[in-house]
């Protein structure tokens, strides 16, 4: 679990993709998101758990978000605090619960790139695609080498907003921060981009269908 100004959560590095060509331009890439460890870029197994719909928590959880909740209440200071129940909404679905704690989190402590990338993580899940690209610019304007927030929104521009070169033109960037990043899944940044361009003009040369 984060703490302030410690670490991003690991969910939060979500840039494993998978590309497959299929009809039309857009639709022709297709993304599968992936965790990452939190000291390095290669990867675990695919989590689909957070673009699920709905509450889920268990026992334990449900007991730290009151205690959490009830700590917020008594101490609107505590910023730790705060970002810890981010995350514990961010684990159980409650996006906009957890935007919210995030936000209050970042009016105490401010210019941190981890938690503005977690903000971001969460608004992106929350379907405000444009909400999480301010969020990730943020956190690069606050750390211009934070890996997470670029990969992050290299993700929302191509899968949520279309935006193709800007989404490639994020990645160039990231790889001029670290050469050698990885995706997930263990592709190489450098792959990915080589790989989307490929498809794109690919899907650019292919001739309209006739009726």
């Amino acid at each position: 679990m984060t703490t302030t100004g410690k670490m991003v959560k690991k969910e939060t590095m979500l840039i494993a993709i998978v590309i497959s060509l299929l009809l039309g331009f857009l639709t022709g890439i297709i993304f599968t998101t992936y965790k990452l460890s939190p000291s390095k870029t290669t990867a675990s197994q695919p989590d689909h758990d957070h673009e699920q719909q709905g509450v889920t928590m268990n026992n334990e959880q449900s007991k730290n978000i009151a205690a959490l909740e009830a700590e917020v209440e008594k101490n609107h200071a505590n910023g730790e605090a705060w970002n810890k129940l981010g995350n514990l909404y961010y684990d159980t679905n409650q996006f906009k619960k957890a935007i919210a704690a995030y936000t209050h989190t970042l009016d105490l402590v401010p210019a941190n790139a981890d938690i503005l990338t977690d903000l971001g993580v969460m608004y992106r899940l929350d379907k405000q695609p444009e909400k999480a690209i301010e969020s990730f610019d943020k956190a690069i304007q606050t750390n211009p080498r934070h890996e997470p927030a670029r990969l992050n929104k290299g993700v929302v521009l191509l899968y949520d907003l279309g935006r193709i070169p800007d989404a490639l033109q994020t990645w160039q960037e990231l790889l001029g921060v670290n050469p050698n990043a990885m995706t997930a899944n263990g592709q190489s940044v450098r792959d990915l981009v080589a790989e989307v361009t490929k498809e794109v003009e690919k899907s650019g040369k292919q001739e309209p269908k006739t009726k």
